[in-house]
């Protein structure tokens, strides 16, 4: 999307540099791929970056109502719901789709958000590989706010790992290992020194929670949460020796698992900004519109695209029995303007904020990238086609807001 930029970089690219890119990114981390990572970062211009910031301003302020927790407290499911929530995430990433105006100007519109982790370890990783196998001009960046590697990592263990002994402290998750993620996983403990660990592994003596090394028990006073208890919930019936963890223990989770419903597809509606496609709640829709084909229908609960309904029929709608768990939105249609050597892609961009302790409003540190050829933007749904897949961005400098 920056001319020159994206010019240079096609004429530059050679299979055997991304090749050597790969192997950087798995074998050096002792893994073999599981998805698709492009063969190309996303190269944003400074007009679309500022525009990308300014959504995300907006989106914190409606996180930041004195109100918002009254208005999201049904987005928490009761049997889903976890004591001592916290005042607000310690992380926020935010999905957007790279579109054009009417004037054919780049702009972002929003497609997720979530109070939840993402691939942060991995998309270092990555960002690092592309400068290390590729030219990367200096006028880019990955990174926000001045941060670099070791200030990333710095903040990262700031939020996760905090004060305690990093053995002390769990990333949690179910079946680790046979999740895609693993690798940021991997990444994510060797960085901060803290333990992988599946939530069928957690054992607790009246509300200390621990794990076992041998013959010791290892007490646990965070969770770095990577758990989304709709998949749990899927799951628990396979999971020997599953504890409820849904009752109060004395461990600070990171960040809390009501924030995952709390900041997600059910806080859309409250958004009102140019950045954000027009958004109903299922069950409020005044009158079903008569152009369908310009909406999508996805449910409040599921991950990773599951039960979204792209080519929406008025008959969809009617037939949902829960239509509270639903939500209407004005389709986004994704511009093809990432220019690559096998036609042009469509470009989705996730913005990761940090929110520490005592900070006022959450930081824009990291960003993810998806490249796509199809309907679909996930990187499980490009596997047979070049030049798509999982990456990250690098944005224009310019002056970023304080």
């Amino acid at each position: 999307m920056i001319p020159a930029t994206r010019s240079t970089y096609n004429q530059n690219f050679t299979k055997e540099a991304y090749d050597a890119f790969l192997r950087t990114i798995w074998q050096e981390n002792g893994l073999t791929p599981v998805f698709r990572i492009a063969e190309t970062p996303v190269f944003i211009p400074a007009d679309l970056t500022g525009k990308m910031i300014q959504a995300g301003e907006e989106i914190i302020n409606v996180i930041q109502r004195a109100d918002f927790k009254a208005i999201t407290e049904n987005a928490i499911p009761d049997q889903l719901r976890v004591p001592n929530e916290n005042e607000h995430p310690h992380c926020l990433v935010v999905d957007f789709a790279v579109c054009k105006n009417a004037a054919g100007e780049l702009v972002p519109q929003l497609i997720e958000l979530q109070g939840f982790p993402s691939l942060f370890a991995f998309q270092d990783t990555m960002a690092s590989a592309f400068k290390q196998h590729f030219h990367i001009p200096d006028h880019v960046n990955n990174f926000f706010h001045g941060y670099d590697t070791d200030t990333y990592y710095a903040l990262l263990k700031r939020i996760i790992v905090a004060n305690e002994n990093p053995e002390n402290v769990v990333l949690l998750e179910v079946r680790p290992k046979a999740q895609k993620t693993y690798i940021d996983f991997h990444i994510t403990a060797q960085k901060l020194g803290i333990k992988i660990l599946c939530i069928s592994d957690l054992k607790h003596e009246g509300r200390q929670l621990y794990y076992e090394e041998g013959d010791v028990r290892i007490p646990i006073h965070r969770i770095y949460n990577r758990v989304i208890f709709d998949d749990l919930q899927q799951q628990k019936d396979s999971l020997p020796g599953l504890i409820n963890i849904f009752q109060e223990y004395d461990v600070t989770w990171v960040p809390h698992p009501n924030w995952f419903y709390r900041i997600s597809k059910y806080t859309m509606p409250f958004i009102h900004s140019d950045y954000v496609p027009k958004t109903w709640f299922l069950h409020e829709l005044p009158v079903i519109p008569t152009d369908l084909e310009n909406y999508v229908l996805k449910p409040l609960f599921s991950f990773a695209g599951q039960g979204v309904k792209i080519d929406v029929q008025a008959a969809d709608i009617e037939a949902i029995e829960d239509p509270e768990n639903w939500i209407l939105q004005k389709k986004v249609q994704y511009a093809p303007v990432v220019e690559t050597p096998t036609g042009p892609a469509i470009a989705e961009i996730r913005l990761m904020y940090f929110w520490e302790d005592g900070a006022e409003r959450p930081t824009l540190v990291h960003n993810l990238a998806r490249i796509s050829k199809g309907k679909m933007i996930g990187v499980s749904f490009n596997d047979d086609i070049s030049w798509v897949g999982g990456s990250c961005s690098f944005f224009e400098t310019h002056q970023q807001p304080k």
